[in-house]
């Protein structure tokens, strides 16, 4: 066997490797959307393990200011995740988000190109890059694939960045879930899934993709605000 052949082994084997140890683990739970440190803390109380604080958007519910992300990260205990939630598509402008946040993990909503990851990296190593996949169609699976080398994970949503008003993120829809399969299928990272996930459908999420973890906001919502009452049939509902 020559050595294309062993490297397709290698990569083969580790992807396999990967997919044993994600299906062994509980899966995470990450609620986004959080407008408040009350908010913050009820998330917690129930079992997320992961916030999602969002940044200026075109669309989509949840955007908060960079001042009130801060307070709250800075409220929320060491073993929780931290997401700033950032429309930004320029590495220095992603970067300047970052500094006035200090979230744990930088969620990017839209496509970013290849080089500004690096960019990112070298000034912001310590924080983890977690890169939305909108998932439209076949293409977005190649999509997915190419850019998993580049990032920590990647969080499947239904929104649509190619719409007059782009949609990223906050939508409330479930995408094609075979689809969602196929990159995680494919991918040697992290998947969260999003998009439409609530008390109902998390389980038979989870049974088809078989994620990393499942974020939620709009299902655990009413009237704008987290509902306690929605939170705990969520988190009675999902089978970890």
């Amino acid at each position: 066997m020559g050595a294309e052949g062993i490297l397709r082994l290698v990569l083969k084997n580790q992807s396999k490797i990967f997919e044993i140890i994600i299906e062994d683990m509980e899966v995470r739970v990450k609620i986004c959307c959080i407008s408040s440190i009350e908010e913050a803390n009820l998330a917690i109380k129930y079992g997320a393990s992961a916030l999602g604080l969002v940044g200026k958007m075109p669309s989509g519910p949840g955007v908060i200011d960079d001042v009130l992300i801060r307070k709250i990260v800075e409220a929320v205990p060491p073993p929780i995740s931290t997401f700033l939630l950032t429309s930004e598509t320029n590495a220095n402008d992603i970067i300047a988000h970052y500094q006035k946040v200090h979230t744990s993990t930088i969620q990017m909503v839209d496509y970013v190109d290849h080089k500004e990851y690096e960019k990112i990296r070298v000034a912001l190593p310590h924080v983890k890059l977690v890169q939305v996949i909108h998932v439209i169609d076949e293409e977005s699976v190649v999509e997915a694939i190419e850019i998993s080398q580049y990032v920590d994970a990647l969080l499947l949503d239904s929104g649509n960045p190619n719409l007059p008003i782009k949609e990223l993120g906050g939508t409330g829809r479930a995408h094609d879930w075979n689809l969602s399969k196929k990159i995680r299928e494919s991918v040697n990272i992290p998947v969260f899934l999003a998009g439409g996930i609530c008390k109902d459908n998390v389980n038979k999420a989870i049974e088809v993709v078989k994620p990393f973890g499942v974020d939620l906001c709009s299902s655990v919502r009413s009237g704008g605000k987290i509902s306690e009452t929605k939170l705990n049939e969520f988190f009675r509902a999902i089978q970890f």
